[in-house]
């Protein structure tokens, strides 16, 4: 896809339910949030019933692999390495408030393969290279190496053919990925996007389910296997076995991004104003406004107990991950003067 115009306007404006910082609080978690359009890393915490966020800069990021030890992210032209350095985190201005503290030390140049998600698979990360159609690893020797691809996808070429955009990892190895077409074609995914999505089992290879409107996010949590029916705005549950599906929640916005903790899933929604990629998906006919935002859901019950809507800022989401453990993380960028004066050795 081609990248996506800037917002117009660059200040981050959000309200919330009362619900949501109380309930990062309670499960001792922090969130972080990509958002693709704005170019931003976004660190969202919570603090005595307050929220408050945190912004980095990174050229049209996309998936993040994070675990409390080291956070990668995929950007338009590298991959990001960030390891969590804890002895530098209470010195950090302002000085005893951070439990974490996340520093880039180096990257991967990839060259622009529109990385989607990425995950950490053991100590190896695992990407999603959507315009090769392939999962791949990094090397310091190569821009990228390819590890699998889907049966229909013949070639491994700069065309996107399928839309390659989601991975789950399941006991430590891949287990799913979503596409948005069965095709081998270039940009071929685009004529049946509105119900050609598919879920696919990567040991085997074989279509675990299909007829899903542009799906992402595959996730195993609670003895279940999730995923984001993005264009119908849902967040359902596949049976592996028969490949039916199940509407756990629907959410007013194109579902993409997804993550759990407890007995809630936190599913990050963009507004789709962009027509040439997701016009005509059915969420278009939705009774709600189409929203920018991150809502909670009860995965026990499908009702929606929380939400943070972004106003103004941005109107598109792609990925959102939690760090367990962590109310106040922190990231160190590139824009302001504290990277010159860390040195680690």
């Amino acid at each position: 896809m081609p990248p996506p115009k800037k917002p117009e306007s660059t200040q981050f404006n959000y309200i919330h339910s009362a619900s949501f910082p109380e309930l990062l609080e309670k499960l001792g978690i922090s969130l972080f949030v990509s958002t693709y359009q704005a170019g931003k890393l976004m660190v969202v915490r919570a603090e005595q019933g307050c929220l408050n966020t945190l912004l980095r800069n990174f050229e049209l990021l996309m998936g993040l692999a994070l675990s409390p030890q080291q956070l990668a992210i995929g950007t338009r032209r590298q991959i990001w390495f960030l390891p969590n350095i804890p002895g530098i985190a209470g010195k950090v201005d302002p000085p005893n408030q951070y439990e974490a503290c996340f520093v880039p030390r180096w990257s991967q140049v990839t060259g622009d393969i529109r990385i989607h998600e990425l995950a950490w698979v053991g100590e190896e990360l695992w990407f999603v290279n959507t315009r090769f159609s392939c999962l791949c690893t990094v090397s310091p020797e190569y821009n990228f190496v390819p590890r699998w691809q889907p049966r229909f996808i013949s070639q491994l070429k700069a065309e996107d053919r399928c839309h390659l955009n989601g991975l789950a990892v399941v006991d430590g190895q891949p287990k799913y990925v979503t596409v948005l077409g069965e095709t081998d074609l270039p940009q071929g995914w685009r004529e049946n996007k509105a119900n050609g999505g598919c879920l696919i089992d990567v040991p085997s290879g074989e279509i675990v389910a299909q007829g899903f409107s542009m799906p992402h996010s595959p996730r195993v949590y609670a003895g279940k296997l999730w995923l984001l029916d993005s264009g119908r705005g849902r967040l359902v549950v596949v049976d592996p076995q028969t490949g039916n599906s199940t509407t756990v929640a629907e959410l007013p916005g194109f579902t993409r991004g997804l993550t759990f903790c407890d007995r809630y899933g936190f599913v990050a929604l963009s507004q789709i104003r962009e027509k040439k990629t997701f016009g005509g998906l059915p969420i278009e006919e939705s009774n709600e406004e189409l929203q920018c935002a991150i809502w909670v859901v009860d995965i026990h019950t499908g009702k929606r107990v929380a939400f943070l809507q972004f106003q103004a800022g941005c109107t598109e989401l792609f990925d959102v991950q939690i760090l367990p453990n962590c109310r106040q993380p922190t990231v160190v960028g590139f824009q302001k003067p504290t990277i010159n004066n860390i040195f680690i050795f």
